[in-house]
């Protein structure tokens, strides 16, 4: 049996993770793989009662700082132990949208926990799991919220979306600096072009790294 392999697809608001994440999932399942995907917050029962308190504040009241990074992390563990792990084991590949790297960079860079504190958090979290390769798809903050604003279905209030642009510019930071300290997991990506530009790099990059 071959390993399953664990890509994830990180970025700031706007940069299309959701649709590049399912056009990966498309295009490896032309493959003939099997492939598991999930979205974070959320993708069991227990991560999608969290996404709706971290992202449209259906508990009444916004969670402190401290609890957000717990939350985030509540949901991960779930998420990892009884989807991911079981299906990884199988050989089925994981494309996540969101894993690890975007609570260092929006809770570490953009909250301003340490980065240290929080991968130790992680860790814990995820049982110690790294994914494979990690697509950063990096664009420009105002860029991204203007993308953001005009998706037409984008009727519910997410309020990591409603931080102020400095935050979301922390966060643009962290993640250039997690990828610069991970070269080798992470793939970073201009996103400012279009939709199927970037599809076609990704693939040639997976294609080239797993099919080759």
């Amino acid at each position: 049996m071959k390993p399953g392999r664990f890509i994830t697809f990180e970025g700031p608001e706007g940069a299309g993770k959701s649709t590049q994440a399912a056009r990966l999932r498309a295009f490896l399942l032309e493959k003939g793989v099997e492939v598991v995907s999930a979205r974070e917050p959320g993708g069991t029962k227990v991560g999608e009662a969290i996404r709706g308190v971290l992202q449209y504040n259906e508990a009444g009241e916004p969670p402190v700082p401290e609890a957000e990074v717990l939350l985030f992390e509540a949901s991960r563990a779930q998420l990892v132990r009884q989807v991911f792990l079981p299906a990884l084991e199988r050989g089925a590949w994981v494309v996540s949208d969101r894993f690890y790297d975007s609570t260092s960079a929006y809770q570490g860079y953009g909250r301003g926990f340490g980065v240290a504190t929080l991968g130790e958090i992680n860790r814990f979290a995820t049982a110690g799991r790294v994914p494979d390769m990690t697509f950063l798809l990096d664009l420009d903050v105002a860029e991204g919220m203007r993308r953001v604003a005009s998706r037409a279905e984008k009727v519910r209030y997410d309020r990591i979306e409603a931080e102020e642009l400095a935050f979301h510019e922390k966060v643009r930071t962290g993640y250039l600096e997690l990828a610069k300290a991970e070269p080798g997991r992470f793939r970073v990506i201009d996103a400012s072009r279009g939709e199927d530009a970037v599809a076609e790099e990704i693939r040639r990059i997976v294609g080239e790294a797993f099919f080759a």
